[in-house]
């Protein structure tokens, strides 16, 4: 996905608030912030904004001497997905839809996302998710492609997220012969998102047949979403599972992956013809 004007200002409030986790030292705030400010005008807006969240996120790092500033966050999250994991994994067992409600969960589990906002009740999404009708839906095609496929590539987003995605990779696997799931996680921390650490807290390793693949954010980052290796990798699965916005802003123009999200800021509302809000499970 292309950067659009409006991801601008949004790259300045995650600044900030990654700022503001790092010190309470307001002038320390301003100093990341203004500088912040110049990165966005001397970087290329031909970059994908994935690419230039990181350069932003790694200046915050640089400045602040921590390299993780989202910790206790990722933590707080995986920690409250955890609480609520026996419960909604009963709710999938007594639907009559399991695998739609897993599907559905896994997309509420979405609003763990600090990049859009750190604004949420994941509670009120979970009860809103499941009764709300899907903008886009291909989940049709999703399950004739889980009922042929034996590998798995899925690409995790968010800490706390991930207890959700756990819940859709069981349900798949307690219905279809899959072989094989290649879990994605970022290598280096940003923002909150999952990282190999975050998958082994939550038990992703647990789960039957899976391998963990870590990931870069940016293009100086070794192997990332969008390195020819990785895309080969893509191309030689039987399904693509890509949870969240990020990673659709990486590769929606990559065809085979059915991306799981929730719209959660105008811009991919826009690019995707969509409501703010509104639950997407899209095959490319």
């Amino acid at each position: 996905m292309k950067l659009y004007l409006d991801c601008i200002p949004c790259f300045q409030r995650q600044a900030l608030e990654a700022a503001r986790m790092v010190t309470d030292d307001e002038e320390k705030q301003e100093e990341i912030l203004r500088r912040a400010i110049k990165e966005l005008l001397d970087l290329n807006w031909d970059r994908r904004p994935t690419e230039i969240a990181h350069k932003i996120h790694g200046m915050v790092k640089e400045m602040s001497g921590d390299k993780d500033p989202y910790r206790e966050v990722k933590k707080k999250y995986n920690d409250l997905a955890l609480a609520l994991y026996p419960a909604l994994k009963e709710q999938i067992k007594r639907s009559n839809t399991p695998l739609l409600t897993a599907v559905r969960l896994s997309i509420a589990g979405n609003v763990i996302d600090f990049g859009a906002s750190s604004n949420f009740d994941i509670h009120r999404t979970i009860d809103e998710v499941l009764v709300k009708e899907f903008a886009i839906s291909d989940y049709k095609k999703f399950v004739e492609r889980l009922e042929r496929a034996r590998k798995i590539i899925y690409l995790a987003d968010n800490a706390g997220e991930i207890v959700f995605d756990k819940l859709l990779l069981e349900t798949i696997l307690s219905r279809y012969e899959i072989g094989k799931i290649i879990f994605v996680v970022k290598a280096t921390p940003i923002i909150n998102d999952a990282m190999y650490e975050d998958a082994i807290y939550v038990g992703i390793d647990k789960i039957p047949n899976i391998e963990f693949m870590e990931i870069g954010a940016g293009s100086d980052s070794g192997i990332t979403r969008e390195s020819k290796t990785f895309l080969d990798m893509l191309k030689e699965s039987d399904i693509a599972i890509s949870k969240g916005q990020g990673n659709y802003e990486s590769l929606s123009n990559v065809d085979g992956i059915f991306f799981l999200l929730m719209a959660k800021c105008p811009v991919i509302a826009r690019d995707l013809g969509v409501e703010m809000g509104d639950i997407i499970l899209k095959g490319s």
